[in-house]
């Protein structure tokens, strides 16, 4: 009995187990329903992008937003396209980019399997045109993103731009993947960890022919973007776009600063571009334009222009002098045109005042000369090394031959002269004060970046410090200012020596170099003009540093206009409208502002004698200039790149 019963039981197990072989044997062989599901859907991780953080001036205006743009993406291994000529047509791409693009993503049997980037940065109307017929297209799927979108075409140059991240600063990082977008220069890039976000991750179920089938999970893996912060900017929007327009048609720089915090209320490098050029898929044939022209329109010449500061240097060297206690504000000193000239003023004997008032070349050579020999001991190839040095540990307190902190990356340090620069050229004792006298009016050797001058303005409107100029306010609507741009830094100079050099400065503006017109009838303006010396042929550069009102300043800043001449004559009256502009919220000197705005002071590009060429009719036809456009003969209405705006080919200069 117990034998027959153990029978029964194994037979049940017998009999289970092979209903279950049978069923196994079904589905895996006989029946493709599930194999045919599992063909159908597949689960597709899909980056989120969050949207870049936006960049606000200080009143509350936006200067870089976002917009949405769409990419078009592959999966060799998946894609099925039965008629290409009608792809390409759909597309809008030649047969010739499909073949490119296509061998590119089946460059291995890895790659096969591996989503590639078909096109980039569709905008919502280009996307949309498509849109419904991807369908049609299995393999292929789109995923968004957002760009950068400039309301007004400025600062481009302090801004800088985004652009696809390179090979190498992929390596040794975990957050970046191939065709990801990172700051490439200016600001975009001194803040990408505080503008890029985070990115989010969506798991979604798709069919085989790409479509979407709904979320995996229920979202439950699904991670969202985070977006990056805003940054809160110190630029003043509408005094920008104002200084853009006195520098249109010229070479140089602008940089005024609020004296009383560091912040930058206008940054203008001339001639720039409309940042807009470097958004989207042109951005390849655009930044080959603008590399080519001749004018140099990407440099940014605020933080990377070294030049000679020219006069506004004998600022320096007052207060130098008056520290070291080798003059006093009566010091006078012979108007004796040797061995420099001077410029003509009234007077035959200067005091500090009077020189900087009329800018007296000789009375600097005298001042400069007492700061170099202010322990002398009669030798004066063994004293002036030790007055050299002391002058320089002076001058590197005003920020000079040093690189200021500002928060933009690239920043030069320009170069102040010290004892190694001259054994080298000279020997080792085998120099003394003869051999650099021209240090004493801001030439030779000496070479400064605009931001450091107009710092220098801010150090006379403060008596003596300065914070560091800077761009962001805060980050984040309701971020507390940024400590690092807290500190106040000192010079070396006591403050009580900044008065006899400002009131001459301010009698420098009413009745001293600067021309009458640039004068602001009911504001009380301090500054100081320099003429800095070019050695390539043009006429000399036109500099002018000014802070205003005297008392309780409120803006002090640089303007550096190349191949203007004396600066008496054109950076200054470009500073003085500036001035009005912001303190007033408006301009009454309407025909000076009219005036240069109109005023053109851009050199003649050099042409390369190899670049004419004969025409089939043996003539020599006008040369085109290197890096720039052949003339649009077209009834179009192109950009061209002419200054810090983008103006119409149908335009007048």
């Amino acid at each position: 009995m117990k034998d027959s019963r153990r029978f029964v039981i194994q037979g049940i197990f017998i009999l289970v187990g092979i209903v279950y072989l049978v069923r196994l044997f079904y589905l895996q062989v006989v029946d493709d329903n599930y194999k045919a599901q599992a063909d159908d859907n597949a689960i597709r991780r899909v980056i989120v992008y969050p949207h870049r953080g936006q960049i606000l001036d200080r009143n509350g205006k936006l200067i870089v937003i976002n917009e949405s743009v769409y990419d078009i993406s592959v999966i060799p291994k998946k894609a099925r396209i039965d008629d290409t000529v009608s792809f390409c047509n759909t597309m809008g791409v030649t047969r010739q980019y499909f073949d490119s693009v296509m061998t590119i993503a089946t460059r291995s049997k890895y790659a096969r399997g591996r989503p590639t980037v078909f096109l980039k940065q569709l905008s919502v109307n280009e996307f949309a045109h498509i849109q419904d017929r991807l369908i049609n297209y299995p393999g292929f799927f789109y995923t968004s993103r957002a760009v950068r979108k400039y309301p007004q075409p400025t600062l481009a140059n302090a801004l800088g731009y985004i652009g696809e991240i390179s090979e190498k600063r992929l390596e040794n990082q975990n957050y970046y993947r191939q065709g990801d977008y990172i700051g490439i220069s200016g600001v975009e890039s001194y803040y990408e960890e505080q503008l890029r976000g985070q990115r989010g991750v969506r798991y979604v179920m798709v069919n085989v022919n790409g479509v979407e089938k709904g979320s995996f999970k229920e979202g439950t893996f699904d991670t969202s973007a985070v977006a990056g912060e805003n940054l809160i900017s110190s630029i003043d929007l509408d005094l920008q776009r104002y200084a853009d327009s006195l520098m249109t048609n010229k070479i140089g720089s602008i940089v005024a600063i609020e004296p009383s915090t560091g912040e930058i209320l206008t940054m203008v490098s001339a001639p720039s571009y409309d940042p807009n050029l470097l958004v989207g898929r042109l951005f390849g044939k655009n930044f080959s334009e603008l590399q080519k022209n001749p004018y140099l329109p990407m440099y940014n010449r605020p933080i990377q222009a070294v030049y000679r500061p020219g006069s506004i240097f004998k600022l320096v060297q007052s207060l130098v002098a008056l520290e070291e206690g080798v003059i006093d504000p009566q010091s006078q000193f012979a108007c004796i045109k040797v061995p420099m000239k001077c410029h003509s003023h009234p007077s035959g004997h200067n005091d500090l005042h009077n020189a900087i008032e009329w800018s007296c070349n000789p009375y600097f050579y005298n001042v400069y000369r007492r700061i170099i020999y202010a322990q002398s001991s009669g030798n004066n190839w063994r004293d002036a090394p030790i007055g050299l040095m002391e002058w320089n540990k002076h001058v590197k307190t005003f920020g000079f031959g040093t690189k200021l902190e500002v928060d933009m990356p690239n920043v030069k340090r320009g170069f102040i002269p010290d004892t190694a620069i001259y054994n080298r050229s000279y020997g080792k004792s085998r120099w003394q004060f003869s051999n650099f006298y021209s240090v004493s009016i801001g030439e030779g050797e000496l070479n400064v970046v605009p931001i450091q001058m107009a710092n220098l303005a801010a150090i006379m409107a403060n008596r003596g410090y300065y914070y560091t100029p800077h761009l962001i306010k805060r980050i984040g609507k309701n971020g507390a200012p940024l400590p690092q741009y807290q500190e106040k830094h000192h010079t070396s100079i006591k403050p009580e020596h900044f008065q006899t050099v400002i009131d001459g400065m301010e009698d420098a503006v009413k009745r001293g170099t600067v021309w009458s017109k640039a004068r602001i009838p009911d504001i009380v303006m301090c500054g100081k003009t320099g003429t800095s010396q070019n050695k390539k042929g043009e006429k000399d550069h036109s500099v002018f540093v000014a802070f205003a009102p005297k008392e309780n300043p409120k803006i002090a800043l640089a303007v550096y206009v190349e191949n203007a001449g004396f600066g008496g004559f054109a950076a200054a009256p470009i500073a003085s409208l500036i001035v009005e502009k912001y303190l007033k919220g408006h301009v009454d000197r309407t025909l000076l502002e009219k005036d240069f705005k109109l005023r053109n002071y851009m050199p003649k590009p050099k042409i390369d004698p190899k670049a004419i060429k004969k025409d089939s009719t043996g003539s020599k036809p006008k040369p085109t200039l290197p890096g720039f456009p052949k003339p649009d003969t077209s009834k179009q209405n192109k950009p061209i790149i002419v200054s810090n705006r983008t103006k119409s080919a149908t335009e007048k200069n």
